[in-house]
């Protein structure tokens, strides 16, 4: 969209809250430092004095190539979190155990971890080689080599038959190296794009962001396990049925490897960084020792201790539905090809929803939005408990009948209105009360507290699962279903294992009751916090 046609006061907002504008997936999240609020802030500058329509195309022709190459950086960036979000689902068709899966959600925890490192990145580089290209370059080599190396290990991390299984421990370490390194090229590809396009065009960065990252996401994620599927490949693309799927994940890692480390050699050798934008050292910018005593002082004033808090407890009632359904789904039969798939229609609507939703977070009192979709959300939760009850009464042989994958859209349709709603409101209460001295800083914290109140209640649900499940061994009433090696010892006692008590539904149910008990007790105070007078978000520095 061009610039021009975008409000001026929009544009300028999108960069002072960009969280709000490129977070459109669940499993993505981005963190701007003060650094990059304070370019933009000066890149805008004048903006207001706008352009005339044929000036504004010469410009956005100009930055055409710019765009291009920065739409392609995200895409990039979004490969290897897509294929990390993709192992669960693998995992789960393995039958690995909830605790498992517990563990491997700790790949997706440094998204939410990297203000820790985020201002090294932004003050440490070599000015001849470039400030972002210092990072970007080796970032992205080192991820097409691990890439690589990890293709011909991938599937033997991921083996399971009658004696051995996946081995989790060393599939969560290589992920989680994997996610620190795209988060990593994340924070050098933001700082980029506020200096790569144009002060006309830089509104576009957003855009750049939003739509790269989904469309890598859905590479490594929606059409990898599509084509990884033989039950899809043989039902929609081929002629002939064959055991195995058109793509395998070793073959999948190799192709990316090859196209990270060729494309990261073209961008080091052709394209240069604009050194022109880059004389915005004359604005002052934070130190590394100076960000992280701002952090210090933020995280020190009551009224911002207070909502970080609240903040970290809120989520706790949605992590059984948000976080294990799924799973539940696969271990039901449901397949994973085609839960991925319905992820494709929710795009325009996760899209669409922050933007509608802002209309209503734009005045005075956002955490209004987030205090009623509060217990929608959690209604959801009891949705989700009874869509998977319903599921094995709607299995026919190993299908599930169209309808059913209806409803199963609807329900995921209505659960991220709520969702939206409760996210797009806390980003916009994030960005009303950040002092503007140190906005970016301000701003960076608060967003990686609310991203880690979602993260560690997931990690919880997950591992909970298994505990709360209660099975018995019938036909050898002398052996348990405790463990794996349980379960086996019962079977070659000529017994089998049945579930008494299903753990997800005492997850589901107690989480709804914590929730609305959060609700009733927290829900007006956390309000109220919106009623705070300005100076109490304040920073106050002795230098």
């Amino acid at each position: 969209m061009p610039s021009s046609e975008i409000p001026k006061e929009r544009s300028r907002q999108r960069i002072q809250n960009p969280i709000e504008a490129w977070r459109m997936q669940n499993d993505v999240w981005n963190h701007e430092t003060n650094l990059h609020i304070d370019e933009s802030k000066s890149l805008l500058e004048d903006y207001d004095n706008g352009l005339s329509e044929p000036d504004h195309e010469i410009v956005l022709k100009n930055d055409f190539s710019n765009i291009l190459l920065l739409l392609f950086l995200y895409v990039l960036q979004g490969i290897p979190l897509g294929l990390a979000g993709s192992i669960p689902l693998i995992l789960q068709s393995k039958n690995v155990s909830y605790s498992d899966q517990a563990i491997y959600s700790f790949v997706f925890w440094p998204f939410s971890l990297k203000l820790l490192w985020a201002p090294l990145v932004d003050a440490a580089y070599f000015p001849n080689f470039g400030r972002r290209k210092s990072w970007l370059v080796p970032t992205q080599y080192i991820l097409g080599l691990f890439m690589l190396c990890l293709s011909s290990e991938v599937d033997a991390l991921l083996k399971s038959d009658e004696h051995t299984s996946p081995n989790i421990v060393k599939l969560t370490v290589v992920f989680f190296i994997f996610g620190f390194l795209a988060a990593t090229q994340d924070i050098a590809v933001d700082g980029w794009a506020l200096t790569m396009l144009s002060k006309e065009n830089v509104g576009l960065a957003s855009t750049c962001n939003s739509v790269g990252q989904t469309a890598g996401y859905f590479l490594g994620n929606v059409l990898f396990l599509a084509l990884e599927s033989p039950v899809f490949c043989n039902t929609y693309l081929r002629s002939q049925s064959q055991p195995t799927g058109i793509v395998t994940l070793s073959g999948f890692l190799s192709f990316w490897g090859i196209i990270f480390l060729v494309t990261t050699t073209l961008v080091m050798v052709f394209k240069k960084e604009n050194l022109g934008q880059m004389s915005l050292r004359d604005v002052p910018q934070q130190g590394i020792k100076e960000t992280y005593k701002s952090l210090i002082c933020i995280v020190k004033m009551p009224a911002v201790l207070n909502f970080c808090i609240m903040l970290l407890t809120a989520k706790i009632g949605f992590s059984a539905a948000d976080e294990v359904t799924g799973l539940k789904l696969v271990e039901l039969g449901v397949p994973k090809e085609q839960l991925a798939i319905l992820a494709v229609p929710m795009v325009p609507l996760q899209i669409l929803l922050p933007f509608v939703i802002s209309k209503y977070t734009a005045g005075r009192k956002p955490l209004n939005v987030f205090y009623w979709a509060m217990p929608f959300r959690l209604f959801m939760g009891m949705i989700f408990a009874l869509v998977v009850f319903w599921t094995p009464m709607m299995k026919q042989g190993t299908e599930f009948p169209v309808y059913y994958y209806g409803v199963l859209l609807f329900s995921y349709a209505l659960h991220q209105v709520t969702v939206y709603s409760m996210y797009v409101a806390v980003m916009a209460f994030n960005a009303k009360i950040s002092d503007p001295s140190i906005g970016g800083t301000y701003m960076t914290l608060l967003n990686t507290i609310s991203n880690l109140a979602g993260n560690w209640p997931a990690t919880l649900a997950l591992w909970l699962v298994d505990p709360l499940t209660v099975k018995k061994c019938i036909g050898a009433p002398e052996q348990s279903c405790r463990s794996a090696i349980d379960a086996e010892l019962c079977a070659k006692s000529g017994g089998s294992c049945s579930t008494i008590t299903d753990g997800y539904y005492v997850e589901s149910v107690s989480c709804i009751f914590i929730g609305l008990a959060w609700w009733l007790r927290y829900g007006n105070k956390f309000r109220k916090l919106q009623d705070e007078h300005p100076s109490t978000w304040q920073c106050k520095r002795n230098n």
